[in-house]
């Protein structure tokens, strides 16, 4: 009889752990994340395919949950993307010639080319499958991203934070299914 009520509040303490999780394409994404006191929710995450190649699954955190990609994108709150390399086929090199590429097409915002110069050094270090890359922005800083855990260092300001963000959530992303994914909307 104990062994059983032991069993059932392991099972019980489990299922609570793992609801604070979410699973999208093989990659796990927290519910929710606390950024120096400010709580962010998970909104949605996608995959991102490119020639039938998985290549990175990208989360939004966001304070408030919204299905609008300029809304979410035009706000100036502590907001984060999460994204998880699931494909070795992504490289350095290859990552911040995307990069570049989305900001050229970057709907909202404006990213100068020292902002995306400095950006893209936070990615000296070769890119393999299983990277987690986490960017930040906190109002009146600008955008801060981390790599495996290590700061890597911060982009200033609010139209900067835009012009990154609008790659994946502006009104011309990297890719529309990716877009709803992170909006939620699929």
């Amino acid at each position: 009889m104990k062994i059983s009520a032991l069993l059932i509040i392991t099972l019980l303490a489990s299922g609570s752990v793992f609801s604070q999780t979410k699973t999208v394409s093989g990659a796990t994404f927290k519910s929710q994340m606390d950024i120096k006191g400010k709580k962010l929710i998970y909104n949605g995450a996608g995959l991102r395919e490119k020639y039938t190649i998985d290549l990175y699954v990208a989360a939004l955190y966001l304070p408030k949950q919204t299905t609008n990609g300029s809304t979410a994108v035009n706000a100036n709150e502590t907001q984060a993307i999460n994204i998880k390399i699931v494909s070795n086929k992504v490289t350095r090199e290859k990552f911040n010639s995307s990069v570049k590429d989305g900001f050229a097409k970057a709907s909202h915002g404006k990213a100068t080319a020292v902002n995306i110069g400095k950006f893209t050094e936070f990615f000296s270090a070769e890119i393999k499958d299983g990277d987690d890359i986490l960017m930040i922005y906190k109002p009146g800083k600008g955008t801060a991203v981390m790599i495996n855990g290590t700061y890597k260092g911060l982009v200033e300001g609010l139209e900067f934070k835009k012009a990154l963000f609008s790659i994946w959530l502006g009104s011309t992303p990297v890719a529309k299914k990716l877009k709803e994914k992170m909006l939620g909307k699929v």
